[in-house]
């Protein structure tokens, strides 16, 4: 079991575990199908795995400076201003590059913010005061969600999901 030191440590625990399950998911899916999407008005795979690389790297971004203001501009600006890069990448090496860098990148800006800037008040998106924290675990929920997504993506492509794979002991 492991004994963490504060909050913050096990939070980005939390998060690491996260999208290493969405790295495996990704990796389960083969290259050429990372342009399928179930129906014409939803994400392909390339699309929803760029998707959560730009909200966390807005996260990370807009989490770890002094001046936290989730609406200091409309969301595609503040999207823009921390990952406009991330429509660049194409294809599942490179996508799943910028899934591990983007991670490793965004833990240590949150080590080096610290935990006690993590515990002060925010203005979230919809008006609330939360704190930094929080909104890192709600960072965390929306990658779950996405998670839970790509591996009903594999379903519908005919592809067991890594997570059943290993659930099972097929792995």
């Amino acid at each position: 079991m492991m004994t963490f030191t504060t909050l913050l440590e096990e939070t980005l625990e939390a998060w690491v575990d996260a999208r290493q399950g969405i790295i495996e998911e990704a990796e389960n899916i083969p290259d050429r199908r990372f342009d399928f999407r179930p129906t014409p008005e939803v994400k392909s795979v390339t699309e929803l795995i760029q998707h959560i690389i730009e909200v966390a790297e807005l996260m990370t971004g807009e989490l770890t400076r002094p001046d936290t203001n989730f609406h200091r501009a409309p969301w595609p600006e503040l999207i823009g201003q921390y990952a406009a890069h991330v429509k660049e990448a194409r294809g599942k090496a490179e996508l799943l590059a910028l899934l591990k860098s983007s991670l490793d990148e965004g833990v240590a800006r949150f080590r080096e913010a610290g935990e006690l800037a993590m515990l002060q008040l925010i203005t979230r998106f919809d008006g609330a005061q939360g704190t930094r924290l929080a909104w890192l675990n709600h960072g965390i929920a929306q990658e779950m969600y996405h998670r839970g997504q790509l591996a009903l993506y594999e379903r519908l492509m005919g592809i067991e999901p890594a997570l059943t794979r290993r659930i099972r002991g097929a792995d």
